[in-house]
């Protein structure tokens, strides 16, 4: 399985560094704290801080604009949180518990008065949120009765205009996650074969990136056959693989919360003439949007013209959305490339190069073919001055099954 060594890290100096920036636009936007906070699905605001990623519990870092952040879990997970965490002090929070909300009697708890009074030495005035699209009902309730006469505002871009750019270190973990998600994809084409379920291959395309330095997926692995291939968002199921299929395959891995996809459409056996005409444009259209990505670029001019060319094609009717989504510790996260972006790409920005199309029940194509599909092509890239590196191996043609 093409075994690899042991992937990159980011190192303690990376963490304190951002807990410092992070501190200084706190002060610059007026607060007296930030509470950043995450779940399992969407753990990245508090991984960047912390290197903490929860399970079953929800987590947060209370960082105040001066003086050391607190690491804030459930009750259940303090040993776990410090055997992983970049910061030292951590608390124990009720709002943290998990769903099923346990009484835990008996287990001390802190407070948000009592994390304010260690920190701060008084109550906040105001108070900047972090993770506000996920923040949950108990952590958000719990802060406002502790602060009733506080300010909570949305603070999300004090983080997202930092991860939006990347560091080296955070670079090499990208590639790294690309080299194990191709082992994992050339490994998945070469054993699928008619008669397979979607999750056996799922399966080994688990086993292949935990096998070679993985920590985990980067998202759900998608392995789409026939009529799921018009999935946008899906999951693999007890679907068998049948000839003629068009599979829509997008694998991915994590490392060190680093998460890469590839997406690329695998077709078993001969395809419909219906299914070669989309698989060629969209490979045409993946191919375009790489062309028009440089530094300097402004976001919008991007995905205007990436609309024209497939609406000028003929194609509009099966596009969904496009050209691009911000990469990194999700593999789906801002900045999105579109039509109504307001900023220019800047170097060391990454992205996901997804080119989806589907045939909505109806439309010609899924006629031609007897029943909807649909595809996507899928690769990272980091922008530099004078356009992009890849950071997958380019995307030069159709995959088969068995190859």
């Amino acid at each position: 399985m093409h075994y690899m060594k042991t992937p990159h890290f980011i190192p303690d100096s990376e963490f304190k560094s951002r807990i410092e920036r992070t501190q200084r636009l706190a002060r610059e936007a007026g607060l007296d704290a930030l509470l950043v906070h995450s779940n399992e699905a969407d753990y990245a605001n508090v991984r960047y801080l912390s290197d903490y990623w929860p399970l079953f519990e929800s987590a947060g870092v209370w960082v105040p604009s001066q003086g050391e952040p607190r690491l804030l879990i459930g009750p259940e997970s303090e040993t776990f949180s410090r055997s992983r965490t970049k910061i030292p002090e951590v608390r124990k929070l009720i709002e943290y518990r998990e769903p099923a909300e346990p009484d835990y009697p008996g287990i001390q708890v802190s407070t948000f008065e009592s994390l304010a009074k260690e920190t701060l030495g008084h109550a906040p005035k105001r108070i900047g949120v972090v993770g506000w699209a996920v923040m949950s009902l108990p952590v958000y309730l719990g802060l406002k009765k502790a602060f009733p006469e506080a300010e909570v505002v949305k603070s999300d871009d004090v983080i997202f205009q930092q991860r939006a750019i990347k560091s080296d270190n955070e670079i090499q973990c990208l590639k790294d996650s690309f080299r194990i998600t191709e082992l994992a994809t050339g490994e998945v084409i070469r054993r699928m074969k008619p008669g397979m379920t979607e999750l056996e291959l799922a399966g080994i395309a688990q086993g292949v990136i935990y096998a070679n330095g993985a920590e985990y997926e980067g998202l759900p692995m998608y392995v789409l056959a026939g009529l799921a291939s018009s999935h946008a968002i899906g999951r693999p199921g007890y679907r068998k693989i049948e000839e003629r299929d068009l599979v829509q395959l997008n694998l991915s891995a994590k490392v060190h919360g680093y998460s890469g996809s590839l997406g690329v459409p695998v077709v078993v056996g001969d395809p419909s003439p219906a299914v070669t005409r989309l698989l060629e444009f969209g490979l045409k259209a993946h191919r375009f949007t790489i062309g028009l990505l440089k530094a300097g670029m402004p976001a919008k001019d991007v995905a205007i013209r990436y609309a024209d060319f497939v609406k000028k094609e003929g194609y509009a009717e099966y596009m969904l959305y496009g050209p691009c989504h911000g990469l990194g510790m999700i593999e789906v996260e801002r900045p999105w490339i579109e039509a109504t972006s307001s900023y220019e790409l800047k170097p060391n920005m990454t992205f996901q190069i997804d080119t989806f199309f589907y045939t909505p029940a109806g439309s010609e194509l899924a006629r031609q073919n007897g029943r909807p599909f649909g595809l996507r092509w899928e690769n990272g890239c980091r922008i530099v001055e004078g356009g992009v590196e890849l950071l997958g191996t380019e995307l030069r043609e159709i995959a088969r099954a068995g190859v």
